[in-house]
């Protein structure tokens, strides 16, 4: 998966007052996208003595023993550098992948510093805490946190079959398996029996959970479940989410075009028929 950079560690502890540092890192956005260069299929970030005209900088966490910096405003793109959307580096490159998975945490933190500027409680504008990662309204004295949103990923099983699924509404080729957030007052579990129910029209049971996967695009951290159908396996599909919806076999399933997702992982484990039972 995209955050399975061993040997390379992200280090995201909060460290005030990181100095500038001309050779870390820098991850400059423009909207959704960042700063970058491709050639073939290998991305390269900006050093922070790259790329001048930044009126301000803020450090975001360190890889290895590289420090990261957040470019705060939008920097012309030198020569031989480009902008690209942040989730078409998946598709765009295949590595290094310390590199693509720095760069979506980055872009995480940076709209949560950028959403963040005014207290959403009394409208006063906010700063940076001094020490830990938080902004704090000096008016009111709210303490904003980064925003992490729970949702789960489901393989439901029936035998050797699972639910594959494809999303009305998005230009994605490939097959995914269901998803959803989870509401207030909600466990995972139960999120996980609603949305198949509400998507597919099933009643499951045997819930349980195989792996979790940050997904920083959106803000999610993601949670892997596989469960069982309980009673009639007659699908009944809400297409307003889902445009199509099957069961299939194990050795029909066909994997995504990279390894970089948590439901990729949890189809080629069906696959292979290593789905915990």
């Amino acid at each position: 998966m995209i955050q399975d950079i061993y040997p390379h560690k992200l280090h995201n502890e909060f460290i005030p007052d990181r100095p500038l540092d001309a050779a870390g890192l820098l991850f400059a956005f423009r909207g959704p996208e960042v700063l970058c260069r491709i050639e073939g299929d290998a991305v390269t970030l900006p050093r922070v003595g790259d790329i001048g005209g930044m009126p301000e900088y803020r450090f975001l966490f360190t890889l290895d023993e590289t420090p990261c910096f957040w470019g705060m405003g939008e920097a012309e793109a030198p020569a031989g550098w480009q902008y690209i959307a942040v989730r078409q580096l998946r598709n765009r490159a295949t590595g290094p992948r310390e590199l693509i998975f720095s760069a979506w945490t980055a872009f995480q933190l940076a709209n949560w510093y950028k959403d963040n500027r005014f207290c959403g409680r009394c409208g006063g504008e906010t700063r940076p805490a001094p020490d830990e990662r938080a902004m704090q309204c000096p008016h009111c004295g709210r303490r904003i946190y980064p925003r992490i949103i729970p949702a789960v990923i489901v393989g439901v099983t029936h035998g050797d079959s699972i639910l594959m699924t494809k999303y009305n509404g998005r230009d994605i080729p490939f097959y995914a398996l269901i998803a959803g957030f989870t509401e207030i007052g909600e466990t995972l579990e139960e999120c996980v029996a609603r949305e198949v129910m509400e998507e597919v029209g099933l009643r499951v049971r045997n819930i349980r959970y195989y792996k979790s996967q940050p997904w920083a695009i959106v803000d999610d951290l993601l949670a892997g479940f596989y469960c069982d159908v309980d009673g009639s396996d007659e699908i009944r599909m809400d297409t307003n989410e889902l445009k199509e919806a099957v069961w299939m076999r194990r050795e029909e399933v066909v994997g995504q075009p990279n390894d970089f997702s948590l439901t990729n992982e949890m189809m080629m484990v069906f696959k292979a028929g290593r789905e915990p039972k």
